[in-house]
């Protein structure tokens, strides 16, 4: 391995030291090495230890579609226009679309959430349960107004969200003007749900503690941009 050079001598002391994600990660990989480079060995055990890649597509969007209805709730990611900055709120799954691939999730027309996703559709969406088990997608996002698709997604627990401003018109009902639909395109994912129930983990976690190898705890899978889109058309 090089030395290490310090970062600020890279820089002449007249100019303005301005690096980027990318240049800064260059520098990195220029002047540091991992211990495990060297190993021959895989520097991330657990993923090697847990993934999965020979399922057929259709298990492996069911799955996801399985889990995700069970958790119900998640926490969506969107960009705030102003601060470039990433802000989650939960949000509860209104539906599913297009075999399962694209999710549909109510929403308020006057929150912020939506005045992020008007300047950048990019979104994430991130399941968790109590046991660890985790779900997350990327995908775009679209705001949909039309009063047909409203009313066929239209749940009656929206009037407890909305509130009643007693005006005739927002009442939390189908015909609320504030109420609208956020779909998501799902563009990737990736998932871990567990191999085996709970008693049956704590047993394979505590062998991989004493043997100090990664216990195949999850079933870690990953959909890619075409597999997603081989689906959504079927």
């Amino acid at each position: 391995m090089r030395p290490f050079v310090p970062l600020i001598q890279l820089c002449n002391r007249r100019q303005i030291l301005t690096l980027n994600q990318t240049n800064f990660s260059r520098y990195i990989k220029a002047n540091m090495s991992t211990s495990t480079q060297d190993l021959g060995k895989p520097s991330d055990p657990y993923k090697e230890a847990n993934l999965q890649k020979d399922v057929p597509l259709d298990e492996k969007v069911q799955d996801l579609g399985t889990f995700v209805e069970k958790c119900k709730f998640c926490m969506m990611a969107t960009r705030i226009a102003s601060s470039g900055l990433i802000v989650s709120r939960c949000m509860a799954l209104a539906g599913k679309e297009n075999n399962g691939v694209d999710f549909i999730f109510h929403a308020n027309t006057e929150s912020g959430k939506l005045d992020d996703l008007k300047s950048d559709s990019d979104i994430n969406l991130g399941f968790l349960n109590s046991s660890g088990e985790w779900a997350s997608i990327s995908g775009k996002a679209d705001v949909v107004t039309d009063r047909e698709q409203i009313k066929k997604w239209y749940s009656e627990s929206l009037k407890a969200w909305m509130g009643d401003l007693e005006d005739g018109k927002h009442d939390g009902g189908p015909e609320d003007p504030r109420i609208c639909l956020i779909k998501v395109k799902a563009v990737t994912a990736q998932y871990a749900t567990s191999r085996k129930g709970l008693i049956g983990s704590a047993v394979e976690f505590a062998k991989g503690v004493a043997a100090g190898n990664p216990p195949q705890l999850n079933k870690l899978r990953h959909l890619d941009e075409e597999e997603i889109n081989q689906w959504r058309s079927k």
